[in-house]
């Protein structure tokens, strides 16, 4: 509904050369790859952990497969120097993912299931819960970037759009996966959610109750504060100071204090 937003950073400088790599395609193609490198690398290590995990549960040849072709596709990622281009490939990428999406639901499949995307409106439980944590990440990327003093609404991979935090979209792309995506199907998976808690309008649109979306808020939270190691640092920080990380790290790249933006490749 809202977020808190202090003074507008002194760092003029930092934002003249965002603006002015966001100008030129192929500089915003370099950078935008490795957002890309980081989202398929993620997706790609969420199904060899399910593979892994839940072999009996998954038809393991199914993710194999998917697996190498996700990794078929990083290698073509990481040389691609065409925006266009480069949004077909992570466009190649989100179908083969999306296609093992529903596998990874391992309980009440009969009210939670994934077919496809859908967004404005989310068609069935599931997407709705996916568009709420994608809005919640959305929100703590932008807040992030604003506090190294990057402008959030000038973005590499997504374009200029009114209104649209297009920096922040790049930026989360890495953690759609390994957070937004991971932490949706834990709450389907440990029953922290089930039917009741979701309410379906006349025009087909599925929503989550008030109760639903403060139960999801306080889950949100609660796995913010988890600790992790983040593995290009090599230093324990909490799962919510991810976004601040690399936002620190994609200003240091733009300053030229590091050649390549390093994206979040979770192991």
């Amino acid at each position: 509904m809202a977020r808190v937003t202090g003074q507008s950073r002194g760092n003029v400088v930092l934002r003249k050369k965002q603006y002015n790599l966001s100008e030129d395609e192929i500089c915003s193609a370099k950078i935008a790859r490795n957002f890309i490198i980081g989202k398929i690398y993620n997706h790609k290590w969420m199904l060899e952990r399910m593979t892994r995990d839940y072999p009996l549960r998954v038809n393991v040849e199914d993710f194999k497969e998917t697996s190498q072709q996700l990794s078929s596709l990083i290698l073509e990622v990481r040389t691609c120097e065409q925006l266009d281009r480069l949004r077909g490939l992570e466009g190649q990428a989100a179908i083969s993912y999306n296609r093992m999406f529903d596998q990874m639901i391992l309980q009440q499949k009969e009210d939670f299931y994934f077919r496809s995307r859908s967004r404005r409106p989310p068609l069935d439980n599931v997407n709705a819960m996916l568009s709420f944590a994608y809005t919640l990440l959305a929100h703590d990327t932008a807040s992030a970037l604003e506090a190294v003093g990057l402008d959030a609404y000038v973005g590499f991979l997504h374009r200029d759009r009114p209104g649209r935090v297009s920096l922040a979209l790049d930026v989360m792309e890495e953690l759609r996966g390994v957070f937004a995506d991971k932490f949706v199907l834990s709450l389907i998976n440990k029953r922290l959610v089930n039917q009741s808690d979701f309410l379906k309008k006349e025009n087909g649109a599925v929503i989550m109750t008030d109760e639903a979306r403060k139960k999801f808020l306080t889950a949100w939270q609660n796995r913010k504060q988890e600790m992790i190691t983040h593995p290009y640092l090599g230093e324990k920080i909490s799962w919510g100071l991810v976004p601040h990380a690399q936002a620190l790290l994609l200003a240091r790249h733009l300053r030229n204090d590091l050649d390549e933006y390093p994206p979040f490749l979770w192991k």
